[in-house]
């Protein structure tokens, strides 16, 4: 799912509160709703301990964490709100560097550095291994800083195609990552698969109508990041992204990620979670987006109150010549 800003109206101590809430919600609700997706790229690839992955808008770092369970060293890269790569670095067991972050450069892997044990008053305690996990909070760009081999694996799972400029703005992460991959390296982005195989299409298109956006403008290989609001991804829009960024195709494929929860209110906090309703939050207020994001989720609803909608998800796999 895809990552983002905060809603506009929202300022100091109640914006920090609201990407933390969120960030908890994505962390602990939606994020796992992709693991199929991330199994089955790294199943393919074979992605294991000879691998150096990348990847570009980790968020929370789940993915990173299933990468890292299978040897990989890994590094996150993400522009997003700081509080999901917060929870990354909990997960990971490591720090993140980037704006307003610590500006030394990023140790390579192996390297140790000074642990801090901030109940001792930040005090020296002895060398922290950071061989596997690195994380920045910014463009790909920060990877000048970082000592470290070029990267064997890319990986982009954020689901390209669900607002205005998704193409566009994951074609520019691409490029600005690529000179730190190495000659050879596997290239993956994801994206939405057909809206007749994805059950949320209906759900997310609130999200579009309450904004008052055109989700029917036309999406192509020339016409990158057309439209706004929330829509599907159209054939070929993935390998135009692919190709844009100078990769050369080897293949695609199609993972069943379905949105599986627990009740009507995990469902309505995961979806919130992604950021897609935000600019409808603007546009109308918080109980109007929670009333008819609940009323586009009664279809889903079993009796014993469960929710449930199948997906399936799209990915290309490139390779950087």
């Amino acid at each position: 799912m895809l990552v983002r800003e905060p809603r506009r109206g929202a300022t100091g101590s109640r914006r920090t509160h609201d990407e933390e809430r969120a960030a908890l919600d994505w962390a602990e609700i939606q994020e796992r709703m992709l693991v199929p997706l991330y199994a089955a790229v790294y199943e393919r690839l074979e992605v294991g301990p000879d691998a150096r992955l990348l990847g570009l808008g980790c968020g929370a770092g789940l993915a990173l964490v299933l990468a890292r369970a299978r040897g990989a060293a890994v590094t996150g890269v993400d522009e997003g709100p700081r509080a999901r790569l917060a929870l990354a670095a909990e997960r990971l067991g490591c720090s993140m560097s980037g704006a307003g972050h610590s500006r030394e450069p990023v140790p390579p892997p192996g390297a140790s550095v000074a642990r801090r044990d901030v109940a001792a008053g930040d005090a020296v305690q002895g060398p922290e291994d950071v061989a596997t996990s690195r994380l920045l909070h910014g463009s790909p760009a920060l990877l000048r800083d970082v000592d470290a081999p070029l990267y064997t694996v890319v990986t982009a799972f954020q689901p390209a195609g669900a607002t205005a400029g998704d193409y566009e703005s994951l074609t520019a992460r691409l490029r600005a990552a690529l000179p730190f991959a190495a000659h050879g390296a596997t290239v993956v982005v994801a994206g939405w698969g057909p809206p007749e195989r994805c059950a949320a299409s209906t759900v997310l298109r609130v999200a579009t109508r309450l904004a008052d956006t055109d989700a029917s403008l036309p999406f192509g290989p020339g016409e990158l990041g057309a439209g706004e609001g929330w829509r599907p991804e159209r054939r070929d829009d993935l390998e135009a992204v692919a190709a844009r960024a100078g990769l050369r195709l080897l293949g695609s494929g199609r993972v069943a990620c379905p949105f599986g929860y627990a009740g009507l209110s995990a469902a309505v906090r995961g979806l919130l979670s992604t950021g897609l309703f935000d600019a409808a939050i603007e546009a109308t207020d918080a109980a109007q987006v929670d009333k008819e994001l609940r009323e586009a989720l009664h279809p889903y609803t079993r009796r014993d109150g469960t929710v449930w909608m199948p997906n399936v998800f799209r990915y290309v796999v490139a390779r950087r010549d």
